[in-house]
């Protein structure tokens, strides 16, 4: 990509960068999202080794306010000193409505711009909100020599107004990866009746949650985007972090936010298809790329077992190979030519 790309423009004519060149992998594994505090170097030290698809180093709510100046420059050196092999490498900045958001980005993607992977804007309540994220990224990037683009945008919805506007949100920026579910102001901005994070309140005799994330989802894969479940507070109940995850898994999100490095394992199981899973989709893309050949007679269905399979059943297989290819899984069977 070049370093002065022609800018696209909006509907209402705001201008943001061009996208971003092939190489840039917008769907990142991302089952498991650990959090990580900036202003404490033991944790931002100990993240390096754990098994998570993406860390975060937040500079929001994990950080007091009188510890984020040095908290951003100790994510600089974290970022550029660091081993964040295998990891998607992510800043939390402040949200728009503080004074503190231009200078965690300006900082952090100054110093460290060549070793982030995305920007993750919190409380984001309308699509400005990413523009205005996507120019402030622009320019820095032309000013120090980076490429273009390149940084994503991972933009959370943590009250109504943000969610009413997702569509939106999602459509803002070619830099878009992800929209993540804040549950915890979330709950408040509706005046949810529970204090307990990810949890069902008292009184509802269905999932409170399913509006909010089957709309998430729809927004996300509406624009190719990925879908991301937030925290589950209750650190040491694995078994509940696994309930909740689950939910989400099963309407197709793509992760989880993990608080505690005893959650990560819990994420990266729930997230990825079972081994039965997995193989049985790679057989269903053999089968049939071997059916619709010419030496498989050019068909557009066929039989895999007892199975009829077609079109729809290898995009189908395509979803959950995908999730294990991203997940290192290797597969155990193979794919046997039938005899004629």
């Amino acid at each position: 990509m070049t370093a002065h790309p022609s800018p696209a423009t909006t509907p209402g004519g705001s201008h943001f960068a061009a996208a971003p060149s092939d190489a840039v992998n917008r769907l990142r594994p991302r089952r498991s999202c650990l959090a990580v505090p900036g202003s404490n170097p033991r944790f931002l030290e100990k993240a390096q080794g754990l098994p998570a698809d993406q860390v975060f180093l937040d500079l929001e709510d994990a950080c007091a306010p009188l510890a984020k100046e040095g908290a951003r420059h100790s994510i600089v050196d974290a970022l550029n000193n660091g081993d964040w092999t295998g990891k998607t490498r992510v800043v939390r900045v402040n949200d728009w409505t503080t004074h503190w958001t231009y200078r965690d980005v300006v900082t952090v993607v100054e110093g460290a711009g060549p070793n982030l992977d995305c920007i993750m804007l919190p409380k984001v309540q309308d699509a400005q909100q990413v523009v205005a994220l996507d120019l402030l990224l622009t320019q820095i990037e032309k000013t120090m020599g980076f490429e273009v683009g390149r940084i994503g945008i991972e933009a959370q919805i943590e009250n109504a107004k943000g969610l009413v506007n997702v569509d939106a949100i999602a459509a803002a920026s070619p830099r878009m990866e992800t929209i993540v579910f804040g549950p915890a102001d979330f709950m408040a901005s509706i005046n949810m009746k529970s204090l307990v994070v990810g949890e069902q309140p008292p009184g509802y005799p269905a999932d409170a949650y399913h509006y909010i994330l089957m709309r998430i989802l729809m927004a996300a894969r509406a624009h190719d985007l990925q879908a991301i479940d937030g925290p589950y507070l209750q650190i040491k109940n694995v078994d509940g972090y696994k309930e909740v995850a689950r939910r989400a898994a099963a309407l197709g999100f793509d992760g989880k936010w993990v608080l505690h490095p005893g959650q990560v394992e819990a994420a990266n199981e729930v997230f990825s298809p079972t081994q039965e899973d997995y193989d049985h989709a790679e057989l269903i893309l053999d089968a049939y790329d071997w059916c619709t050949s010419e030496a498989g007679g050019k068909k557009g269905s066929a039989m895999l077992g007892d199975e009829m399979i077609d079109e729809a059943s290898r995009k189908m297989a395509l979803v959950i190979a995908g999730k294990g290819r991203a997940a290192g899984m290797t597969r155990t069977s193979k794919f046997e030519i039938p005899e004629a």
